[in-house]
């Protein structure tokens, strides 16, 4: 890959995020966490010339849809990914808890116990989270919080989640 095309994939890699956002936001909340891989949409096109109609041309990468992955074992799933040289990145979207700092910093310090005390606590917020990296080590992160009525903003960070950024960097290095 040139380095022009590498830096092309990165400038893409948050508009990717987005647009895999608002394709789960599109089917509502309550989603199980999903896999996409993310492929440079001109090496798509070259493999599979009856999709060029299908896809936007423009973008440089497209999200494919995987399976989607157990939420209890992230971390063990993640794992067991292994992606095909063709693949230039992936993304991971899954619904989870926001608390305020101050709350974050009272949680115990055990997983299963931290996680109900989250899920109880009344000032928590639910919000789908998008984390994305590439290959070549670019990484993003989109987030919308859950709120009545109407969708809320995607706030764009690549520190929102490091340890997600890391696993799924890690499934490129099999």
């Amino acid at each position: 890959m040139s380095a022009a095309h590498g830096e092309d994939l990165a400038a893409a890699l948050p508009g990717a995020a987005r647009e895999i956002e608002e394709f789960v936001a599109a089917a509502g909340w309550d989603q199980p966490t999903q896999v996409f891989a993310l492929v440079p949409t001109a090496q798509l096109i070259a493999a599979e010339p009856n999709l060029a109609a299908e896809l936007d041309a423009g973008s440089p990468l497209t999200p494919i849809a995987q399976d989607s992955l157990p939420a209890e074992d992230l971390a063990e799933a993640l794992s067991r990914i292994v992606w095909p040289e063709q693949v230039a990145g992936c993304a991971l979207v899954q619904e989870i808890v926001v608390l305020p700092p101050e709350a974050e910093s009272a949680l115990p310090a055990e997983d299963e116990q931290a996680r109900r005390a989250a899920a109880e606590h009344p000032d928590r917020q639910e919000a789908r989270l998008v984390a994305a990296v590439l290959r070549t080590g670019s990484e993003t992160c989109a987030l919308r919080l859950r709120q009545s009525g109407d969708d809320g903003e995607v706030v764009q960070d690549p520190s929102l989640a490091p340890n997600l950024l890391h696993a799924l960097h890690q499934t490129f290095s099999a």
